[in-house]
């Protein structure tokens, strides 16, 4: 099985190009979803994160409000990286054991992990390959405000809180730029889907 890589930063379109290579056939596994799970309470890492940031950080359900940790995190260099520190063992260890059963079910299949911070966490080389979607700035900045609901500063700290697209770029095996929009983002998602197809071969 060709294991890939896919990341990009905030707000630039993965999610489109995630459905497309779902589309066509790929296993696809979002980490985001999968630290989440890693966080439900009764597992460690929910533990751990309770003692670092404390109580304050719960939801009425008992659970963990994930605005009320990323507002602590966005704005703290340390208590982000420790945040990561806690989660980025746990969400490895649940993506070996996604990524094994995927290729026990499928030998010749091509799996896609979705990892906004495989390069930062240093996952990356786990893959056979590395996809990189990125955009346009402005068109980042604009669908972040949109999305969000926030204001640009927002958007633009949020985003500078980031390894920047043009470094993630210098990683990549493979660059989808969503800039031109759905189709012309498709169009890109299949010529790169091929590709892999071949390495695959």
């Amino acid at each position: 099985m060709l294991k890939v890589g896919l990341t990009g930063s905030i707000a630039v379109g993965k999610t489109f190009v995630v459905s497309v290579f779902k589309e066509l056939g790929c296993v696809v596994f979002d980490a985001d979803r999968i630290a989440h799970e890693c966080m439900d309470p009764g597992l460690p890492a929910y533990k751990d994160i309770l003692n670092e940031f404390g109580a304050d950080i719960l939801a009425g359900d008992g659970k963990i409000d994930r605005a009320k940790l990323g507002a602590i995190v966005f704005q703290d260099h340390a208590r982000r990286q420790r945040l990561n520190e806690i989660v980025h063992p746990r969400v490895k260890e649940a993506q070996d054991q996604l990524l094994r059963a995927a290729e026990a079910d499928n030998p010749d299949g091509i799996a896609i992990v979705d990892a906004a911070l495989i390069i930062e966490s240093g996952g990356y080389r786990r893959f056979d390959k590395l996809i990189v979607v990125f955009c346009d700035r402005e068109i980042q900045i604009a669908r972040l405000m949109a999305r969000n609901g926030i204001s640009r500063h927002d958007a633009e700290r949020r985003i500078a809180a980031q390894m920047s697209s043009d470094e993630k770029r210098r990683y990549a095996d493979f660059e989808i730029d969503t800039s031109g929009g759905f189709e012309q983002t498709r169009s890109r998602v299949i010529e790169v889907f091929n590709l892999l197809c071949r390495h695959k071969a």
